[in-house]
């Protein structure tokens, strides 16, 4: 509990080296609290137990608790920053992973909400092989994205041989113009998930898709889900578990309006208006890949 709240009183000025020690702090203490969890009887009891119809509790796997996955995160400018936080916090949970946030060069990444982000290294420099590819979405910057040599480049090379290939919202569409989604479903947006067809995909409404070793998104909340089913891949459902319960995550949104099936029909109306010439974009960019 020290070194926590020795963390936590670091002065900003700090730097990176200071963001880095609580990335690894939070890491260790993961890593010890699921030891301890590894040793309590009832966990495995609990398991498999007579009567009880739900999804059974996996036991904690010790050499499941630190790995040494490499996983690259695409940057690129006017993403979506909550699209890139959300599983970037679930990543950087992993004891013993390396995230990479990764951009065509080591400049500032200004997102679509104008929070900067920060490299950690370029397309050039991130390793050849990585464990997930994960790609954010967005709009406008999306769309960008998909016309930029480098970045398609960039995610058709990484994601040709990644172990699991990744998107959350809109990212899926830059996976279908890097020619990664070809016979596979997929999900997105709602406002563009259908576009997904034109890049050979087969569009799927739902949350979270994994079909083989490609895992997709819908709109950018779906991040946090998506993270969490990449942690359970990786590691196990107990670790994904204590991630989710130290971010505290069990949504109660004030509004039933987060899904095209729930949301008024006049609020639906007015969020598709204002995609009309991205889905225009996406369309001519996906068809010009075939």
């Amino acid at each position: 509990m020290w070194r926590q709240r020795n963390l936590l009183h670091r002065n900003p000025r700090d730097g990176c080296a200071g963001k880095a020690e609580m990335f690894a702090g939070r890491r260790d203490f993961l890593m010890g609290a699921t030891a301890a969890l590894a040793g309590v009887p009832w966990l495995r009891e609990q398991a498999g137990s007579p009567g009880d119809n739900s999804a059974p509790v996996q036991s904690v796997d010790e050499p499941l608790l630190s790995g040494k996955e490499q996983i690259a995160m695409v940057l690129y400018p006017r993403c979506t920053a909550l699209d890139f936080i959300g599983p970037q916090y679930a990543f950087a949970c992993l004891s013993g992973a390396t995230v990479h946030q990764v951009a065509a060069t080591m400049d500032p990444v200004i997102t679509d909400t104008g929070v900067t982000l920060m490299p950690t290294t370029t397309f050039d420099q991130c390793p050849r092989d990585v464990d997930v590819l994960f790609v954010p979405g967005g709009t406008d910057g999306t769309l960008a994205a998909m016309r930029e040599d480098s970045v398609v480049r960039f995610v058709a090379d990484r994601g040709a041989r990644a172990r699991w290939v990744t998107s959350v919202c809109t990212g899926s569409l830059l996976l279908g113009a890097a020619g990664l989604l070809h016979g596979y479903r997929a999900t997105s947006h709602w406002v563009a998930r259908d576009l997904l067809a034109e890049a050979g995909a087969i569009p799927t409404d739902s949350r979270v898709v994994v079909d083989r070793n490609r895992v997709t998104g819908a709109g950018v909340s779906a991040g946090l889900d998506l993270s969490y089913v990449i942690l359970s891949l990786l590691r196990d459902q107990r670790y994904a578990e204590t991630v989710q319960l130290m971010a505290e995550y069990a949504p109660r949104p004030p509004f039933d309006a987060g899904s095209p099936t729930t949301a008024p029909p006049t609020t639906k109306a007015m969020v598709e208006a204002m995609f009309t010439e991205f889905r225009t974009g996406v369309t001519d960019t996906l068809r010009a890949t075939r």
